[in-house]
């Protein structure tokens, strides 16, 4: 049983599916590794490390590998080169289906990571959450970096400096780590997120949630719900004093396979005052503040605006490592006695998985591609 990590291809993607430390691991459960070259390097993993862990390091690894593992879906052309039954395990966004479309014809197993359930026994395989944690922190040391002026309070001789007015908007994963690591940097923090269990969570990280007397939107798995244009607009209206008054924002809202919402409007960011960041972590989703580009730092009134992009990758090593112990794990948990077996039956294997045999097993995926269920 062989599990291959190839090297990934896309220009801005550092991070690779496996460190050395998860691959000897590997093969303690029976697999034989192979890595191609390069594979880690762009994360600080050499070739050598991998050797000494025990994987083989060679060029077409994917060739006659059981299971496949990347971060970034493999290129279509490359997809209908493996064998009938290969097993992929990635990040793999089903819009545009054309990478799925390509797997369920060449009747390969794929495993999306994004849509591993997120429940308690699925912790250790959540790599939404471990990429999350790492863009949070990136966030708050990207607006420490841009932002002109001192994040902590610091008291001389020759005057006191006051701490920086940090406001994060979403409390998820990434919205915590990004007040954590702003109030390890000194500066007040300010927090606001739309599910009312978030304030408490807010509170727990020592920022001050701010409360709008919106009432709240719990959705499933820990999301939020859509809502209404009406409420959008007097949730801007009430946030806009908060964010006036910010040296730097943060903004974190994202929901997998949805447009972000917009939180933050032109006019909004035009009444920051000068030297002002704003970070926008869901530029590449459309963005929580208006006119944020992914990828692209620009100027709204007074403020620079940074819009992130594929933000993990910018801390390859740290990123790396979380998300192939994610991979190892639900390795793991598909082996049986040294063999990739996937019990089809639990919910953790079911919920992440897309084609199998022939089959497209992601309902909404199967619709758009075969139609409605009968």
């Amino acid at each position: 049983m062989k599990i291959a990590v190839v090297r990934e291809t896309r220009p801005a993607e550092r991070r690779v599916a496996l460190v050395p430390e998860q691959v000897a691991k590997l093969i303690q459960l029976g697999y034989e590794v192979a890595v191609e070259p390069a594979a880690g390097e762009r994360a600080l993993f050499s070739d050598d490390a991998y050797r000494a862990a025990g994987a083989e390091v060679a060029w077409g690894a994917d060739h006659a590998a059981t299971v496949v593992v990347s971060v970034q879906p493999l290129e279509r052309e490359r997809l209908s080169r493996l064998h009938a039954g290969t097993a992929l395990i990635s990040f793999l966004p089903t819009n545009p289906p054309d990478v799925v479309r390509t797997a369920w014809r060449a009747k390969l197993t794929t495993f999306a990571m994004e849509l591993v359930p997120r429940i308690s026994r699925a912790q250790s395989m959540d790599a939404l959450s471990s990429q999350a944690m790492v863009a949070g922190y990136r966030a708050a040391i990207v607006a420490a970096e841009r932002l002109p002026r001192f994040f902590p309070l610091s008291m001389t001789a020759a005057g006191t400096v006051p701490p920086a007015q940090v406001v994060v908007l979403g409390a998820g994963v990434a919205g915590l780590q990004a007040i954590a690591t702003a109030k390890r940097l000194g500066a007040v923090v300010k927090a606001y997120d739309v599910r009312a269990a978030a304030a408490e969570e807010i509170a727990s990280m020592g920022a001050i949630p701010i409360e709008l007397e919106l009432g709240s939107l719990e959705g499933a798995g820990g999301y939020a719900r859509e809502m209404t244009p009406e409420r959008a607009q007097l949730q801007r209206d009430l946030l806009t004093p908060y964010i006036e008054a910010a040296d730097a924002l943060i903004t974190t809202a994202a929901v997998p396979g949805r447009t972000a919402p917009m939180l933050v409007s032109r006019a909004m960011v035009e009444r920051m005052k000068p030297g002002s960041i704003v970070v926008d972590l869901a530029a590449e989703s459309g963005g929580n503040v208006e006119g944020s580009v992914a990828g692209t730092e620009l100027t709204i009134g007074n403020a620079l605006v940074w819009g992130g992009a594929n933000v993990p990758s910018q801390m390859a090593g740290p990123a790396s490592r979380l998300y192939g112990q994610n991979i190892a794990s639900l390795i793991q948990l598909m082996t049986n006695g040294g063999s990739f077996d996937p019990d089809f039956s639990d919910e953790i294997v079911a919920g992440c998985c897309l084609t199998h045999n022939g089959e497209i097993r992601y309902e909404p995926i199967r619709e758009l591609l075969e139609g409605p269920l009968a």
